[in-house]
């Protein structure tokens, strides 16, 4: 009997929380359908007729789509450079052994417990040194140092754990060092990279401060700083419906990566708690 009682608490617990949730982002994605008068006179209830041309105007009007394009730009590049550093730096501090090992592995940890915020005015002065103040490398470059830690810590676990008599067969067989972390180890370690990918991914995506401090220029604004640019627009000119269609067409993007990958995130959480 206490254990179904703890159940149905636990449930409703869960219950309650997947409505808190969810009922923002459904009335986000109505109030996107409606006219502004609709928003103000009845929040709650269903469009009367769907308004689709508020996601065109954010779309276009409202530049959503070249921060959009931008973000793309930016997080892609940085999310290919992060996981290629960070799964190499993981791969050869958790198989190989060598003075400073411990070391490097630990300042690269360390770097996680180090807010961003505190490094946001030195980091603008050696950004602008470089000339690259403004620009889509620079952006990519400070995304990828920032994320980095992370991943190797994330991977780290995961390279320990493969079995050792498979790298050793396949230099066995021939492989090179290169060959047998490309052809062998990497794909072993599948379900961690598209986890750390995952949340990587999510993390880049909702970046707000680095870009607002490191890109100042509007025309590549990403869609952390075009949302704030276009919530302080339509807020003036009273057009709260352009407004919520830019956040759902911000979001959505954010929500597919998580449906499609939702299955290896929990796979890779779990491979890596038990290793």
């Amino acid at each position: 009997m206490k254990s179904r009682l703890s159940d149905a608490v636990l449930h409703l617990a869960l219950l309650g929380w997947g409505l808190v949730v969810t009922l923002p982002l459904v009335w986000a994605v109505l109030s996107s359908l409606k006219t502004d008068a609709e928003i103000f006179a009845s929040p709650w209830s269903l469009p009367a007729e769907p308004q689709w041309d508020n996601w065109v105007r954010a779309w276009q009007e409202a530049s959503i789509g070249r921060y959009l394009l931008n973000t793309v730009i930016v997080v892609g590049g940085a999310l290919v450079l992060v996981m290629l550093l960070g799964s190499l730096t993981a791969y050869c501090l958790a198989r190989y052994e060598f003075p400073g090992n411990r070391a490097i592995y630990y300042a690269l940890v360390a770097g996680m417990l180090f807010p961003v915020f505190l490094a946001l005015v030195p980091l603008f002065f050696v950004v602008d040194r470089l000339g690259m103040l403004g620009t889509y490398h620079g952006l990519i470059l400070v995304y990828a140092a920032y994320a980095l830690p992370f991943t190797v810590f994330f991977l780290h676990a995961f390279f320990r754990g493969l079995p050792t008599s498979v790298s050793e067969a396949a230099f066995i067989d021939g492989c090179s060092h290169t060959a047998a972390f490309f052809k062998v180890m990497l794909p072993m370690a599948r379900s961690g990279m598209v986890s750390v990918g995952i949340f990587n991914f999510l993390g880049l995506w909702n970046q707000y401060l680095l870009p607002l401090v490191l890109n100042p220029d509007p025309d590549r604004y990403v869609l952390a700083q075009g949302l704030a640019a276009l919530a302080v627009s339509q807020g003036y000119s009273s057009d709260f419906s352009g407004l919520f269609a830019g956040l759902i067409i911000a979001i959505l993007p954010v929500l597919f990566a998580y449906v499609l990958f939702q299955r290896q995130i929990r796979s890779g959480l779990t491979a890596g708690a038990v290793r």
